[in-house]
């Protein structure tokens, strides 16, 4: 083909308007960009991001966690998706519950209807 003539489907192409884009989408776009501002400002010191440390417990009494539930081990462990086995060996001090089970523990013992709404099906 020479170098001075088009294709149909070029033709075709370049006919067609680009669609303007939809509220929705726009709206999208400006918040990302926004976004990306305030990570530039950022990075550079001129804009400070909310943050937060989070504090997970080294050790957690997870017998007086049930108790003020007023749960019994089954119950307990059945409610907040536990393995009943390792909530035995957590309150007989045999185990220690892992960082993620901690946490859990940690939400529980302070909302635990949190919890629950998280896990409602």
């Amino acid at each position: 083909m020479a170098k001075n003539t088009k294709s149909a489907s070029s033709l075709q192409r370049s006919k067609r308007k680009a669609k303007p884009a939809s509220g929705k989408d726009s709206a999208i776009g400006g918040r990302v960009i926004a976004g990306l501002n305030d990570a530039l400002l950022h990075a550079r010191g001129e804009l400070a991001l909310p943050s937060y440390t989070v504090a997970v417990p080294d050790d957690i009494d997870v017998a007086d966690v049930r108790r003020r539930l007023g749960l019994s081990q089954s119950a307990f462990a059945h409610t907040f998706g536990l393995d009943v086995t390792a909530l035995h060996a957590w309150e007989q001090g045999r185990r220690r519950p892992d960082r993620a089970a901690r946490v859990l523990l940690a939400v529980i013992a302070k909302d635990p209807h949190a919890v629950l709404r998280a896990l409602a099906g």
